[in-house]
């Protein structure tokens, strides 16, 4: 199994992002970011009913603007949604003032107080404003579906060599992960099944 902990340093700077799902020992957690994206969110939403699975989305600002059709399917279906920023920054390039602005501005249209920085890149001093408003959620199985280099074998082979109870699992709502995605996540929901996981959401409920 490949060692997905974060290191930690990063941990003695980000004390309190969540990495993993504590307590039920037989529950994954699906997530899925940088949408809702036409052509593509619709079908992960028909797999994911067609194996009664439950995802929790964290979604982009400027998308759920695009296709809030697509958004309000996503709640009506019984999934949780996430804040993913508005339009995808990256922390360690921008200014803190605008980065949390456009977090900000993604919560007006996002009914959450979960947020998970795009690229899992955040400065300290972004951390430190938005952990007090938001639960910040990372991962600990990163799928790579984005990553022009991995091929679609390679991408499911990545999760279901590392799933296990409490994972947190990356998988990308876009154009861009399209192909890999699809072919991840058909391996994965059938690979849940196999081992007789559950489906865990991640809500602002969880860790109360």
């Amino acid at each position: 199994m490949i060692n997905l902990s974060p290191p930690k340093f990063f941990t003695d700077l980000f004390p309190n992002p969540i990495w993993r799902m504590p307590g039920n020992n037989s529950t994954v957690y699906l997530t899925f970011d940088d949408g809702p994206t036409e052509g593509v969110t619709p079908w992960v939403l028909d797999k994911l009913k067609e194996h009664s699975a439950r995802a929790t989305f964290f979604c982009l600002g400027k998308k759920v603007e695009m296709h809030p059709d697509i958004y309000q399917r996503i709640l009506d279906e019984g999934h949780a949604v996430g804040n993913h920023s508005y339009s995808h920054l990256k922390g360690w390039e921008t200014r803190t003032g605008q980065y949390v602005q456009d977090v900000d501005l993604a919560a007006d249209l996002i009914n959450s107080k979960l947020y998970r920085p795009p690229y899992g890149r955040i400065k300290r001093s972004q951390f430190r404003i938005l952990n007090e408003r938001y639960k910040i959620i990372l991962w600990n199985v990163l799928s790579m579906d984005y990553n022009r280099w991995v091929t679609p074998k390679r991408c499911a082979n990545i999760v279901l060599n590392n799933i296990h109870p409490g994972a947190i699992v990356v998988f990308h709502d876009s154009k861009k992960a399209e192909k890999n995605m699809k072919y991840g996540l058909e391996k994965t929901l059938e690979e849940i099944k196999k081992r007789n996981f559950n489906y865990g959401l991640i809500t602002e409920e969880s860790f109360l």
